[in-house]
């Protein structure tokens, strides 16, 4: 992916340079930018991780490859389009769990007969996850319960319900942080591939400054890309036709997600514990923290956010959470169960082509 690197100077000029400025070419051209750099990000995480196992490698991965879904949200929360920034961490959740670790099984699956990992460390977090979507499914639930008891529900006690929420999915996080790396860090150290199957293991390719040096010069390229990402979603949704939604939960969740793309290479090195570490891991971390912290960061800019998501959200997240939780709960998969995450992500996909991706008018929350 490499070359997509080109894309870097070529949206930066069609945003400075007049005669090519376009809002449509350079919401694309600045998406594939992100790519390459999401994955190089990536790679550095993969590298300073080497030496502390999977859990602190995965915790490493997904933090920074969530750097740039977190830095997308906050422009685009700044510019008041909430409904992008809902639905891209929906999207990131669903995109994570069954397109990334859909493609992770199906590649390795191909070239392992038999995947195996740690079943108590990833059905814990498994679970983690189930209780994480809880906590973002609850506030819709309420609130239209309460609409069609005829309640009264002022919008000032959907964002302080949202907010008490957020607090609490933090906290819980921070839970989930001490149990998987200081109480019982043994069940996520988890097993050495087969010897005949990964072949030995190599140490770590890049120094720490190397490391280091990589993820800031990404990071701050991301940062500037995002900004011209964020600021043509909304000449591209109009110009195309597209809902905000559609163009969230989908097209900005993949560039988002790009950066998860190690957890691919690790389930083809015969890793499965690191690659459903990264996987489930920034899912995880997009649920417990990026999401709450969202929430508490767009009271300060002005443009609150609720944890309240629309009913194809909801059905969506519920049921890719719930098809994860059963692949993952033998300790084994294989290339047929990738094939079925993917179709699952298929048909989410195809429901939201068909049921918000083409509008009359922006759809908004």
């Amino acid at each position: 992916m490499d070359w997509l690197l080109l894309a870097v100077p070529a949206s930066l000029l069609i945003r400075f340079v007049p005669a090519w400025y376009n809002e449509s070419l350079l919401f694309f051209i600045s998406g594939l930018a992100i790519i390459p750099l999401a994955r190089w990000m990536g790679l550095a995480t993969e590298n300073l991780g080497e030496r502390t196992g999977p859990a602190v490698s995965g915790l490493l991965n997904a933090t920074f490859s969530n750097a740039p879904e977190f830095i997308i949200a906050l422009v685009a929360l700044s510019k008041g389009l909430i409904g992008v920034v809902k639905a891209s961490l929906i999207g990131s959740i669903i995109g994570n769990i069954l397109f990334v670790l859909g493609i992770a099984m199906l590649t390795a699956g191909m070239r392992f007969r038999h995947l195996r990992f740690n079943q108590t460390g990833v059905r814990v977090a498994a679970t983690s996850l189930s209780l994480a979507a809880i906590g973002l499914v609850i506030p819709s639930i309420f609130h239209r319960a309460v609409q069609q008891q005829g309640s009264r529900w002022s919008p000032l006690a959907e964002r302080n319900l949202s907010v008490a929420i957020a607090v609490v999915l933090l906290i819980t996080y921070g839970l989930w942080l001490t149990f998987s790396l200081v109480t019982h860090k043994e069940l996520f150290a988890g097993q050495k591939a087969a010897s005949r199957e990964s072949g030995p293991e190599k140490p770590a390719a890049w120094s720490l400054t190397k490391g280091v040096l990589i993820l800031a010069v990404a990071t701050i390229l991301v940062v500037m890309l995002s900004e011209l990402l964020a600021g043509s979603v909304e000449s591209v949704c109009k110009n195309l036709g597209l809902s905000e939604t559609f163009v969230g939960i989908i097209i900005v969740s993949i560039i988002g997600n790009a950066g998860e793309s190690t957890a691919v290479w690790a389930a083809l090195k015969n890793k499965m514990d690191l690659s459903l570490s990264i996987v489930i891991g920034s899912s995880l971390q997009i649920a417990l923290l990026v999401t709450p912290l969202l929430v508490l960061v767009s009271h300060f800019i002005g443009n609150p956010m609720t944890l309240e998501f629309s009913l194809p959200e909801i059905a969506s997240l519920v049921l890719a959470v719930g098809t994860v939780v059963l692949i993952c709960s033998d300790g084994e998969c294989n290339w047929l169960e990738g094939a079925q995450l993917l179709s699952v992500y298929l048909i989410i996909a195809v429901l939201f082509y068909f049921l918000l991706g083409f509008s009359t008018k922006p759809h908004s929350r």
